[in-house]
């Protein structure tokens, strides 16, 4: 990060240089470093304007917009990006890591990569399986991971902080406790049963 006088550091703690990414192929579709180093996810880039522009949103910013959802939460981005950076604290505490790494783990680890889709010809419908592209693979890992997080706080003491910190940290770990992990390995195989 030469044209800046300072290394850019996510919420002014976590560095994204030394982040691996080591799943080649959504590589492309995970922006953590370089252009997409920022100090708080919250460009107000218009990132919905053309089609594939979203591939070039900083992950962790993806995060907090896929926070901010069931209407009573539209729009409040900066309490999204609050949850974030407090979870990202807990992450740190719990495992000792850098959070963005951790993070990134779980978002290569979370999206299925077989899918199955509907096939309907004159009136019967028949599921075959399909790949599922690399970018629609980080939007589902996020998704399942918000969703999670979200029903887990639901009604619960744990706020929602914790819950998205068990979560990420479940999923990058592969475990079968993080909603994200399960949905995966159920959405492949269902669609390992239609091949």
């Amino acid at each position: 990060m030469s044209n800046y006088a300072t290394e850019v550091k996510l919420f002014n703690k976590w560095s994204t240089d030394d982040i691996t990414i080591p799943d080649v192929s959504v590589e492309d579709y995970i922006p953590v470093k370089d252009k997409a180093a920022v100090f708080l996810p919250h460009t107000a880039g218009r990132y919905q304007v053309k089609r594939f522009r979203k591939a070039s949103c900083p992950l962790v910013e993806r995060l907090v917009c896929s926070l901010m959802s069931k209407g009573r939460n539209n729009g409040k981005k900066i309490k999204a990006v609050n949850i974030v950076k407090h979870c990202f604290e807990l992450i740190h505490l719990i495992t000792g890591k850098n959070p963005v790494q951790v993070f990134v783990d779980a978002v290569m680890r979370a999206g299925p990569r077989e899918d199955s889709t509907r096939i309907g010809s004159a009136g019967v419908v028949r599921r075959q399986a399909v790949d599922v592209s690399p970018l629609r693979r980080i939007n589902q890992a996020i998704y399942l991971m918000t969703t999670g997080s979200r029903n887990q706080a639901f009604r619960n003491l744990k706020s929602i902080s914790e819950c998205l910190a068990d979560e990420i940290i479940n999923a990058s770990n592969d475990n079968q406790n993080s909603f994200a992990i399960k949905k995966k390995d159920e959405i492949e195989r269902v669609a390992k049963a239609n091949r």
